[in-house]
């Protein structure tokens, strides 16, 4: 998770579990991490490939990562419900309004 729901992802987290996210481009209290004893642990998959470091290795773990996506293993949680291109100012104000559940999604 990122942003405000890395926040939540600390409030939601067991004593002493572990928060995994891949979105690390903001600011963030850290206190309740530190009160729960969390270990937080940022993936940077990108970087590795964008430097030429293990390529191979990545490209293995994506298409893993792929095939139990495509055998129905992980879905993404998604909100209802969607928006076409033309109504993207609804999609931003149901996303803005703390209302959506999961990813809203805006069709093209």
């Amino acid at each position: 998770m990122g942003g405000a729901n890395l926040a939540n992802s600390f409030e939601a987290a067991a004593l002493n579990g572990q928060v995994a996210t891949t979105v690390s481009m903001l600011e963030l209290d850290l206190n309740a991490a530190h009160f729960k004893g969390l270990s937080l642990h940022v993936v940077f998959m990108l970087i590795p490939m964008l430097h030429d470091h293990q390529r191979e290795t990545h490209g293995r773990i994506l298409g893993e990562l792929a095939a139990i996506v495509d055998a129905g293993g992980l879905k993404p949680l998604l909100d209802s419900p969607r928006y076409p291109l033309d109504r993207v100012g609804e999609a931003h104000a149901r996303l803005a309004s703390g209302q959506a559940t999961g990813k809203v999604v805006v069709e093209i």
